[in-house]
């Protein structure tokens, strides 16, 4: 080897044992094996020697460089290893120190309101039944007296997957699979997420809803106000909320009912919330119909029984006191930790 190759190979070993940092030793293979480096320099001059002595110098520039490589990754190991230990050092826990405080969560508010609304209902000696979101039409539809000319069954109301298939859109079919499996009586709320393709200020594709039923010997209309009338007074914590029924259709109940609350915004003097009206639309409801009860294999001639149904998100929205229920599905943290 001549002696600036020599000299080459000391002056890299120094420099590399003379980095102290991972940037200093960056700097040291740059200013040697870089595209400017003077080993690449050495290299790129093998043209300017004679053939003869070519291969030789240009085995030994090659060795010079492997060499290089090598006391760089060594020292950039080493270099590595410290800073970890170092950095060990520095960040010892002392276990003796108090926690950190961790912020805690909360319960959704539509949550909240259906754990309200189910304890209330078990109470009540109502049993608590869950069913599959994914339904066939016999359930959804046709055991609940909804015919195939029914505009409910339209495509742009409903979410199908084939011809059989759909989301439901109400909790009303666990009722048809309890009824298909348990003889009366029967006493349940069916609670759950049902599906509609409608999405605008008030309403969402998604949402929850709780649906009761009762069937027995001699349930009456009367059992259902009562009921009802009951559970709602317990829901808003109100022993002065008056309530009416109104004549409504519902194609699985005979007679149907909706009943309104008289406003819990401003207690029945009219606001913009009950429309100046000083009453709320909450529930629908009747007396289940003996076409069910015919699918069901139900004998309606011993048996009657009442059913009704309400939206959570509309619940809710009257027990907070939110005014958009677009909030309820934004997952705003502003709006949510009001709750926990």
């Amino acid at each position: 080897m001549s002696q600036p190759l020599e000299s080459l190979l000391d002056n890299a070993i120094q420099a590399i044992e003379q980095s102290d940092d991972l940037m200093s030793l960056e700097a040291v293979r740059v200013a040697f094996l870089g595209k400017k480096g003077e080993v690449t320099a050495r290299l790129k001059g093998l043209g300017q020697i004679s053939a003869a002595e070519r291969p030789v110098v240009g085995q030994e520039i090659n060795r010079i460089k492997l060499r290089i490589q090598k006391e760089l990754e060594q020292r950039k190991s080493f270099i590595s290893e410290r800073l970890i230990a170092d950095k060990l050092i520095s960040d010892t826990v002392d276990v003796t120190l108090p926690g950190r405080h961790s912020q805690s969560g909360g319960l959704h508010p539509v949550t909240l309101t259906m754990n309200r609304i189910q304890k209330m209902f078990s109470k009540l000696g109502f049993d608590i039944v869950e069913g599959p979101e994914v339904e066939d039409e016999f359930h959804n539809f046709e055991a609940l007296n909804i015919p195939v000319h029914h505009p409910a069954r339209a495509m742009h109301d409903t979410f199908y997957f084939d011809d059989d298939r759909l989301l439901r859109t109400h909790t009303s079919p666990v009722q048809i699979r309890v009824l298909e499996n348990q003889q009366p009586p029967v006493r349940i709320i069916a609670p759950g997420r049902v599906y509609r393709c409608d999405s605008d200020l008030t309403h969402t594709p998604m949402f929850h809803q709780v649906e009761g039923l009762m069937i027995d010997e001699q349930v009456s209309f009367s059992g259902l106000k009562g009921t009802l009338e009951h559970f709602l007074k317990l829901f808003f914590e109100r022993d002065d909320l008056k309530t009416r029924f109104r004549p409504s259709y519902f194609p699985f109940t005979e007679p149907s009912m909706e009943a309104d609350i008289s406003c819990v915004m401003c207690s029945g003097s009219g606001c913009r919330v009950c429309g100046y009206t000083g009453w709320i639309e909450i529930l629908g409801c009747g007396m289940v119909h003996p076409e069910v009860f015919r699918h069901t294999g139900v004998d309606s001639d011993i048996y009657t029984g009442y059913a009704f149904g309400l939206g959570v998100e509309r619940m809710a929205m009257l027990r907070y006191g939110v005014n958009d229920l677009r909030l309820f599905f934004e997952n705003d943290l502003r709006f949510l930790r009001q709750f926990s």
